[in-house]
């Protein structure tokens, strides 16, 4: 395929040749050709893609524009301008851009060279596409921004998302305590297999009280939340004084309200948080690699795949998204 001087391109082994989605508009830009693409973290609420083909997203959707933000692959051509990657190259795309901008859905795809990343040799295909989205958005509040460390307590709501699975083996990895909240029972054993220290089951027991019984009744230093709704005033009362809430996602369709006098008497801090805050600066997205990567190396971190898919089974994807109750993350091989 011709590239022009400032692309490369990701093929998957056995494909044919590349066809490019556009013209390149900037030296930066790269084509790929992807080998497996990861298409839905786990909630059609909260899953970006999802979200921005309902027009429901962070920044309204602006046409033409795409779905998809990871995908795994090898690439097949490098411009001059683009640096660091060669012919043949195992790579992974890190989210770092507008789905306005750039897209993963397609067998060719069009992406920034700083979204390029090496391939993890430990992890098969399947496993790196799932990976950046779920571990750099935990680790961009977790650890670039509360620092969390041995003695602090984390609580992981709707923990058997991909983000809130990648919040417990980060809060894990770095010495802290992850208390991984889920609505019934039925998910604690894989929870607790999964890394979890301790699991509460929110319809089945007082979360307040079980928070307080299992630090001591000091709280948690950390919420990382992307619920919200009616029942944000509990985590408030569940944490530490002077703690911190993570607010990343809109499962509750209702409203937030805001414990006033309770948050008079703890001063809390609540934060919205999103991964661009980490992979949209050079410095920050560099370190979240570097930290992901360490830890897939050392066995603290690792993929958890709920199901895959075929690239032409989109609808299905989707279909399979919004009945939920997924565990981890959904996977499309093209």
């Amino acid at each position: 395929m011709d590239c022009g001087d400032h692309a490369s391109g990701i093929r998957r082994v056995g494909a044919g040749p590349t066809r490019p989605l556009r013209g390149l508009s900037s030296p930066g830009e790269v084509y790929t050709r992807s080998e497996w693409e990861n298409a839905v973290p786990g909630d059609p609420r909260r899953d970006e893609p999802a979200r921005l083909r309902n027009d429901a997203y962070i920044e309204p959707v602006k046409f033409p524009a795409g779905l998809g933000y990871e995908a795994a692959g090898i690439v097949d051509a490098v411009g001059k301008d683009v640096t660091g990657f060669a012919a043949g190259d195992e790579v992974n795309l890190v989210p770092s851009f507008s789905m306005n901008q750039y897209f993963t859905y397609g067998e060719v795809i069009l992406a920034p060279d700083y979204a390029v990343v090496k391939h993890p040799k430990s992890l098969s295909f399947t496993e790196a596409a799932s990976i950046w989205m779920m571990f750099v958005t935990a680790y961009g509040a977790l650890i670039e921004d509360a620092k969390v460390t041995k003695g602090d307590f984390v609580i992981v709501p709707a923990a058997s998302s991909s983000v809130g699975l990648a919040a417990i083996q980060i809060a894990n990895y770095a010495g802290a305590t992850s208390i991984a909240l889920t609505r019934t029972s039925q998910k604690r054993k894989r929870l607790l297999e999964t890394g979890a220290e301790h699991v509460i089951a929110t319809e089945e027991v007082d979360l307040v009280q079980e928070v307080m019984r299992i630090t001591g009744g000091k709280g948690a230093r950390v919420a990382f939340d992307p619920v919200g709704g009616p029942n944000f005033p509990k985590l408030i009362s569940a944490l530490a004084f002077q703690g911190v809430v993570y607010i990343y996602g809109a499962l509750s369709e209702g409203v937030t309200p805001l414990p006033v006098l309770e948050m008079i008497a703890k001063m809390p801090t609540i934060k919205g948080h999103n991964i661009w805050l980490t992979s949209g600066d050079e410095a920050r997205r560099k370190a979240a690699v570097e930290f992901v990567l360490k830890g897939l190396e050392r066995g603290a971190l690792k993929p958890v795949i709920d199901r895959t898919f075929k690239f032409d089974d989109m609808r299905d994807v989707h279909r399979y998204l919004e009945n939920t109750g997924q565990f981890g993350k959904i996977v499309v091989t093209v």
